[in-house]
């Protein structure tokens, strides 16, 4: 097959965002030592270079009250995923917990969640709901698979989706780039900065 330069559609960055805290939550997605330490069974690469990012908005959003949710995934020993992915993330295993610097607070919302899509199975919609959520915050790895699934199963259930994009991580820069496109054209998510979102 012969090979082509493609050019990325340019992705507009949204400016000075700010969060109205009460209606916005924090979704911090798989960062689990699978998938964030370099002995992890499928490590991306540049998700650690956003665990200080993640940190910075974790900070500001205990800071104002906003509400945190962390996705975690979680399978059983013989899971259906794995002919895909090779096994990870196995349910009680080191693998599957989430990274010690990112660690869940008394009060912060863990879902475990059997998909790529955090709602897929999970009482996810409902949490969100019954807090007064209207705004998510989504932040993790991996961009183009289970944030982008989640980033859209939750625009399609009615929320606003905002995107930092250096709180992000993926394999490689075009899938990258096409979760990006995605979330932005076809879920009319913000992408940001971290250093542009604001609670107030």
């Amino acid at each position: 097959m012969e090979s082509k330069t493609l050019e990325a559609p340019e992705i507009k960055i949204e400016k000075k965002v700010v969060l109205n805290s009460k209606e916005t939550a924090l979704i911090i997605v798989d960062m689990q030592n699978d998938f964030v330490h370099k002995k992890g069974a499928l490590c991306v690469p540049s998700a650690k270079d956003t665990v200080p990012v993640i940190k910075n908005l974790l900070n500001k959003a205990r800071e104002k009250g906003a509400k945190i949710f962390y996705t975690q995934d979680w399978h059983e020993e013989d899971d259906i995923e794995f002919p895909i992915w090779g096994k990870h993330a196995v349910k009680d295993t080191w693998g599957a917990e989430i990274i010690e610097e990112l660690k869940p607070r008394k009060g912060e919302y863990i879902i475990k969640k059997l998909r790529y899509d955090a709602f897929f199975g999970t009482s996810l919609d409902h949490l969100l709901r019954i807090n007064g959520i209207k705004n998510l915050l989504i932040t993790g790895t991996v961009a183009n698979i289970c944030v982008l699934h989640t980033a859209g199963s939750g625009a399609l259930h009615g929320y606003k989706i905002i995107v930092p994009k250096d709180a992000i991580s993926a394999i490689n820069d075009f899938d990258y780039l096409a979760a990006l496109r995605q979330i932005s054209f076809l879920y009319k998510g913000i992408i940001t900065e971290e250093k542009e979102i604001k609670f107030e």
